[in-house]
Order: C-alpha cells, then sequence, then structure tokens
C-alpha cells in the first residue's frame, strides 16, 4: 500500500488485470505515472494474479482506508473489484481496457485510458445502486435464459469483443427454446413465456448494446425486461433497436420497475451477473441495494447521449409498423385457415 506523505492528499491504488479484455495494459503503468495528478494522489499499482485476486486486493484496501480503488480493465475486473468496495466509504474508479465496458460506457467515462485517468483527477464520486443476484453483487445487468446462455458461451470462446457475441447469438439464437418464468414483485406474480429475464441497474450490456434504455443508476430501482418469444423475421429489429437505443418500444419487449424479484423457472440452468455466467437453482431472487457504492463518475457526462435520437425513433417506429402489419396478415391468414377447416367439415357433414 502507499505511503502517505500529505494528510490532504488521497490515496489510490489501481489494480490492473493483464489478461483482461482486448486492450494492452503494458503502457497504463506509465500513463498513471505522467498523467494523475501528483498533488492530489499518492498512487501505487497493483496486479492480479488470478481469479478473484482483484477482489482481495480491492478488500484490504477498503480495511486500510484507502480512499479510491481503480479498476483496469473489462466488467469483470469492474465486477471483481466493486463487489469489495460495497458497503466501504472507499470509492471505485474505472479506466476501462475490456471488450464491452457496460459500466464505464454507461457512466459515460471515456475510454481512452489517458482521458480516464483525467476523470480521476477530477474525483467527483457519487453513491449509486447496485444488484444482487443470489447474492452475486452486479453493476449493470444480470440474467437468465438466453443472454446467460450466450454469457456461457462468449466465456468457452475464448476471443473477445462484439464480433464474437454477434457471432454466438447468430449461431445459436434460432436454436434456442423459450422457457416459462413465474416473476413475483411487489405487485403480485405473473407467469411469461420467455426467451429471456434481464434485470438492469444500468442501461446497457457493454459494446453499446442498450437492454434498458431508462435504466438509472440512483433511481433505486431496477429495470426488469422480458423478452417474449421471436421468429426470425422479427430478429433483426430486435438487434436494431438494442443498438438504437429503442429496445424498449419494441412489441416484444416487456419492462417494468421494482425493487425486488423472485423468480421461479421449471428447472435449473445458467444466470449471469454482469456477464459471469453461473449455474444456479431453480428460484433466482434479484434485489437492488440503493446507493450502496460510491463511484467516480464524469461530471461532463451528457446523460442525453443514452437516450435515441429523432432518426433511431423514426426508424424504429417504422419498423414496428412493419411487423404489425405483418402479423395482422398471419392472424388473418391463421382465421381463414381455420375457416376453411370449418367449411370443409360442414360440407362433409352434409354429403
Amino acid at each position: 500500500m502507499p505511503n502517505h506523505p500529505d494528510d490532504n492528499m488521497k490515496k489510490v491504488v489501481f489494480i490492473i488485470n493483464p489478461i483482461s479484455g482486448t486492450t494492452k495494459k503494458a503502457g497504463i503503468p506509465k500513463l498513471i505515472e505522467s498523467r494523475l495528478d501528483k498533488s492530489l494522489f499518492d498512487s501505487s499499482i497493483a496486479e492480479t494474479q488470478y481469479a478473484g485476486h482483484a477482489t482481495e486486493i480491492a478488500a484490504k484496501c477498503a480495511e486500510e482506508g484507502v480512499d479510491i480503488v481503480v479498476a483496469v480493465g473489462g466488467d469483470g475486473t469492474v465486477n471483481e473489484v466493486g463487489r469489495a468496495l460495497t458497503g466501504t466509504s472507499t470509492a471505485l474508479g474505472i479506466i476501462p481496457c475490456g471488450s464491452g465496458n457496460g459500466l464505464a460506457r454507461h457512466l459515460l467515462l471515456p475510454l481512452d485510458p489517458s482521458k480516464a485517468i483525467a476523470i480521476i483527477n477530477r474525483c467527483e464520486i457519487h453513491d449509486l445502486d447496485y444488484g444482487l443476484i443470489n447474492n452475486h453483487p452486479f453493476f449493470c445487468t444480470c440474467g437468465m435464459g438466453f443472454d446467460a446462455f450466450i454469457s456461457m458461451k462468449f466465456a468457452e470462446a475464448g476471443k473477445r469483443g462484439p464480433m464474437t457475441y454477434a457471432e454466438n447469438i447468430l449461431r445459436e439464437g434460432l436454436k434456442y427454446k423459450p422457457e416459462t418464468y413465474e416473476i413475483e414483485d411487489e405487485t403480485g406474480t405473473k407467469r411469461y413465456k420467455a426467451f429471456l429475464v434481464s434485470a438492469a441497474n444500468a442501461s446497457q450490456y457493454g459494446n453499446n448494446a442498450y437492454i434498458a434504455p431508462q435504466a438509472s443508476m440512483s433511481d433505486g430501482l431496477l429495470d426488469v425486461i422480458i423478452m417474449e418469444p421471436f421468429d426470425v423475421l422479427e430478429a433483426p429489429q430486435i438487434s436494431i433497436d438494442m443498438f438504437n437505443k429503442t429496445l424498449d418500444k419494441n412489441s416484444k419487449i416487456k419492462t417494468f420497475k421494482a425493487k425486488h424479484i423472485h423468480i421461479h423457472r421449471k428447472e435449473q440452468g445458467w444466470i449471469h451477473y454482469d456477464g459471469d455466467p453461473v449455474m444456479s437453482d431453480a428460484d433466482v431472487d434479484i434485489s437492488l441495494v440503493s446507493k450502496g457504492i460510491k463511484v467516480i463518475v464524469n461530471p461532463d457526462g451528457d446523460k442525453t447521449s443514452r437516450q435515441p435520437n429523432i432518426v433511431q425513433t423514426t426508424v424504429c417506429e417504422l419498423l414496428n409498423d412493419i411487423n404489425s402489419v405483418r402479423e395482422n396478415i398471419q392472424r388473418q391468414g391463421h382465421r381463414m385457415q381455420v375457416l376453411n377447416k370449418l367449411l370443409l367439415r360442414r360440407i362433409g357433414k352434409q354429403s
């Protein structure tokens, strides 16, 4: 841990995961040395050596009264560091070097390491919410169904980046079977047949894929997203809506806000927290801890950038109209088939 030559200086520890994500981190220590404001911070650097090591380092920092612990890596590293800082006075900082960078993107933090260090220099700290899924902390999203399945496939793939997500989604998506979920919240219990169920504390998975465009980390509520079964012709619209920040307007999406939900499914299966997959029992408990973690934020972040612009909204409305017409035609065709069958039966009886 760093020495503390000046009581007015803040202690900051940078935890670097040398193997996470897609960005090489060999130059990060030099950037910290040259860009961090030494009149404000007394700093040191620690490198992780194994899975879970970041949590151990961060927990020790919190115990010793370190002011800020900065996660240098991807969403997995951020989760490892963040889970050790919940409920403490130590703030989480982020230098995003991962493949998705979901929390950093939601917080509108720069993806350039030099600019991310400049945000740390400004040291604006907010108390933000975080979530728990079966007692696993998450800061962006958690869920089950297809997105947990893809998280498992992504972990197996060994490659990082949006193309790996896309390949897995295209390869596995059409084969995936929806499940039935019983979801209980403060208003009661409802049953859904769904492709996936997600709970979002932040707006996106990462890579600017917005699963919950309206999600806030300071409203004390989770955004619950239920994606109903869809066919191959509807899949492109769902993909477009996710990257256009208009998924909540899609007719196959049901959303509501809650502080706590309990989910029952037929059997055990995969869940994920911030993209990390784990096998879980049939019952899944998800809750929100309000203002439970201190986080360095971007004071100049433009929150309106999380919302769709007029072109994106127009595209969403157009695609919804096209699919609505197609569904009406399909329903009418189904009705005609039923009427024809009834007519043929009547004719058969009369003859």
